[in-house]
């Protein structure tokens, strides 16, 4: 914060301010000390760099223990080991709202005056009702910059949030919205597309890079920075370099690819994106990979399980390489210790696990996050979080890291003790809300109707973590509850909601869910429907 210089008109250049007005400004600077003390000098705040992909799981990512022993992804391990990697991410659940929690600092209830219009993926909101905080970054010293896949509402806040963009503006343009790798309608600064050359993981890289170097923005400011890269969201293009990597690759099968999927919700036993093949190994049902945007698309080695997961991973080899490229761009150009790298995804994707070839879901295979976060000389370097943290946690960390007070109430919590010591005790639990396509005071109420509340077959539900449990509800009247020890069943395929010896725990879980509901606004929470009473037998 700075003040304006006090000139006393009535003396000349050699005169001092009189004592009366010297006590009024220390008057004034002591009364203004808590913010002074929160704020940091503009020139010491730090740079932030958040990549963001899409639809990419935890498990591809080397560094950790749960990815197969065949993936490589040394750029990304490099920023684990120069930071804290966290085991449990819970970021978003799908594309659309894990950006409007990035952008609010909210979950989906409340982000108000969002919605779904026109052709998907179509959305509008209203700037005034609905804040994104970058406009606030930018009013206290801040250069904001996107860069990539924008998914919220045709109105990307060029010149409002941001002083810098350059973005594909997916629900402006519908029809070239399943273009996640080649010839996408590029905007930049809010100006007319332009359709684009190249492969988007790279193009992204480069225009992040330049950005990095100095391009677009005040050099004597710091500056906030969010790539968004498309990959490895369908149709999992990889990038031509890399379509041989990975040969002869095998996945394990997982157990539950298949239905029946005993005490799980009723929705549970009609998933079934995978069918046996004749060889009798897992095959993509129908032949090819479908959504909303990307539809009939074959598989570029072939459509059994391994061919699937192994194109997928080769996906994620050019972002490993744009991170590699930005990192070392940020040492080159000496901001490296004085800029926090975030990097995670909107949310995880499953490939067999619960017979799943989609995101959505409550379980970790679908929708669990790669998260590290570094800044070396401030985060110690190697340590791993086992502390179950979620997206909504992030926006409130990139204000404290840049010193300045929250604009509003956020949902989340300062992840800045677990960065200082990630063993320290966390006492927040961590909690998920799916919605499907509806936000704010639209998501008062719980549909009974599954056009309206249901996406890729998946009703609405609500989870929350804490320790070692997950416990899950699902939104439909009558329906079983979820209860899930991580530590011992990390597959999630026994429910002890159904054990008698864990009712007290499942209690327990059952009112914290609702009191994190409470304590974040949800009108939800005063209408969820009942849930499936277990008897003992």
């Amino acid at each position: 914060m700075t003040f304006p210089l006090v000139v006393d008109q009535k003396c000349n250049s050699r005169s001092q301010p009189s004592r009366v007005r010297v006590a009024v400004l220390l008057l004034l600077l002591l009364s203004l000390a808590p913010r002074l003390a929160f704020a940091k000098p503009a020139a010491k705040r730090p740079n932030i760099l958040f990549i963001y992909t899409d639809d990419h799981s935890y498990r591809t990512v080397s560094s950790y223990p749960e990815a197969y022993d065949w993936v490589k992804t040394p750029n990304i391990d490099r920023l684990a080991e120069r930071g804290v990697r966290f085991t449990h991410a819970y970021i978003g659940t799908w594309c659309m709202p894990s950006r409007a929690a990035m952008l609010t600092g909210h979950h989906s209830y409340g982000v108000e005056s969002m919605h779904m219009v026109g052709e998907y993926p179509g959305s509008a909101y209203d700037p005034e009702k609905c804040r994104f905080w970058p406009s606030v970054f930018r009013e206290n010293g801040y250069v904001t910059a996107h860069v990539g896949k924008w998914h919220t509402g045709v109105d990307t806040g060029a010149g409002r949030d941001w002083d810098y963009q350059k973005v594909w503006n997916r629900p402006r343009y519908p029809k070239n919205s399943g273009h996640y790798y080649y010839d996408q309608l590029i905007e930049t600064d809010g100006g007319p597309p332009r359709m684009t050359k190249g492969y988007s993981t790279d193009n992204y890289t480069r225009w992040a890079d330049e950005f990095i170097r100095g391009e677009h923005r005040d050099t004597a400011k710091p500056w906030y920075l969010w790539v968004c890269y498309g990959a490895v969201h369908g149709p999992f293009t990889p990038a031509e370099r890399h379509l041989n990597t990975y040969p002869g690759v095998q996945a394990p099968v997982p157990k539950d690819i298949y239905p029946p999927r005993p005490n799980k919700p009723g929705y549970m036993q009609k998933i079934q994106f995978w069918v046996k093949g004749a060889d009798g190994q897992p095959e993509m049902k129908g032949g090819a990979f479908g959504g909303k945007t990307v539809s009939g698309a074959k598989g570029i080695h072939g459509n059994s399980l391994n061919d699937w997961t192994r194109q997928y991973h080769q996906g994620v080899l050019a972002i490993d390489e744009g991170v590699g490229k930005l990192m070392a761009t940020l040492k080159e150009t000496g901001q490296l210790e004085n800029t926090l790298v975030v990097f995670t995804s909107d949310q995880g994707f499953a490939w067999g696990q619960h017979g799943f070839c989609t995101k959505l879901a409550p379980y970790d295979a679908t929708i669990r996050s790669p998260l590290i976060v570094s800044m070396p000389g401030v985060i110690p370097e190697g340590q791993v979080c086992t502390s179950p943290v979620g997206g909504v946690d992030l926006p409130p960390t990139f204000f404290q890291f840049a010193g300045l007070e929250l604009p509003w109430k956020m949902h989340g919590h300062d992840l800045t003790p677990l960065l200082r010591n990630p063993r320290s005790a966390w006492p927040h639990p961590t909690l998920m809300t799916f919605t499907s396509r509806l936000y704010g005071s639209d998501t008062n109420t719980v549909p009974t109707d599954p056009k309206i509340r249901d996406l890729a077959g998946v009703p609405w539900w609500v989870f929350l973590v804490e320790g070692r449990y997950k416990y899950i509800r699902t939104l439909v009247e009558g329906d079983i509850e979820e209860l899930y020890d991580l530590k011992n069943d990390p597959e999630e395929l026994t429910n002890l909601a159904v054990q008698p010896e864990f009712s007290a725990t499942l209690k327990k879980f059952r009112a914290a869910a609702l009191a994190e509901l409470r304590r974040t606004g949800a009108g939800m929470a005063e209408h969820l429907p009942s849930v499936k009473k277990i008897t003992s037998k």
